[in-house]
């Protein structure tokens, strides 16, 4: 607390009244309410999203444009979320070597660094999404040209779309056979993005969304109460998933089968 309160330039107190601590134990992973909601951070200021703000208000508030945030960050439309972490400004950052520490993931580390996991993987030699704390992993150094959420999204696209065909097997968690959430679950660790196994638990570890945009996950309600089937929206009203009939396959959402039976949109990259 001491570290970070010296880094914001506030006290220890003011953090533990703003987040009712009642000691100074903090763990990895945590959020805390700190007294501005712009911070900087190393060369970018970032700012996290309050009720009732729009991209032109904030623009406006940190003297920067509309166009300038949504280039930071890699938005495609004018949406943002309450509690969404947005650049304000600065650039990627230019480190050749990052140690990984808990909680990282390939994507994770790419995001913060203005590069891709697959950037990432080709530097280091590796085969797999695996790491570990303490691991060195070189960094290319370069800014992406597209912004990693950009490439997120067509990236688990076009990995899901390796699988269209591969039948559904309940339980499946690989391309012998998957079921709708160990499809998910599969496609988004291929990129570096673990997510919960189950489709209610993807369903809670979501950020809720007004309307689907491409690479969104979206749920239904189909064979119990409350979120039991999800896949990855493609745009155009269709969607990615792992049908009980059809298996690995691209579905419309206003079938009639699936149009009585959603639930809603969430974001998970």
């Amino acid at each position: 607390l001491a570290q970070i309160a010296k880094n914001y330039g506030t006290t220890v107190q003011t953090i533990k009244d703003l987040n009712k601590l009642t000691s100074n134990t903090i763990y990895v992973g945590q959020r805390l309410t700190l007294p501005n909601a712009a911070r900087e951070t190393g060369n970018s200021t970032t700012y996290t999203v309050k009720r009732g703000d729009t991209l032109s208000k904030i623009a406006k508030e940190h003297g920067t444009t509309v166009k300038a945030i949504k280039d930071a960050n890699g938005l495609t439309s004018d949406t943002i979320h309450v509690g969404q972490t947005l650049k304000l400004s600065g650039s990627a950052s230019t480190a050749q070597t990052y140690t990984v520490k808990p909680g990282d993931t390939l994507y994770s580390i790419a995001v913060k660094h203005g590069t891709t996991v697959q950037a990432i993987k080709k530097a280091n030699g590796l085969t797999s999404n695996s790491i570990r704390v303490g691991q060195t992993l070189k960094l290319s150094g370069k800014p992406s040209a597209v912004q990693p959420s950009a490439n997120i999204v067509e990236a688990l696209i076009a990995e899901g779309k390796k699988y269209i065909g591969v039948p559904y097997v309940w339980g499946g968690t690989s391309p012998a056979g998957f079921d709708c959430s160990g499809f998910l679950h599969y496609v988004f660790l291929q990129n570096g993005i673990s997510i919960p196994r189950t489709v209610e638990t993807i369903w809670n570890a979501g950020k809720p969304v007004a309307s689907p945009l491409i690479g969104d996950l979206v749920f239904f309600e189909t064979y119990k109460k409350g979120p039991s089937h999800a896949g990855i929206y493609l745009g155009n009203g269709q969607f990615l998933h792992a049908s009980t009939s059809a298996g690995v396959t691209i579905s419309n959402m206003d079938n009639p089968y699936w149009s009585p039976r959603y639930l809603g949109a969430k974001q998970l990259h």
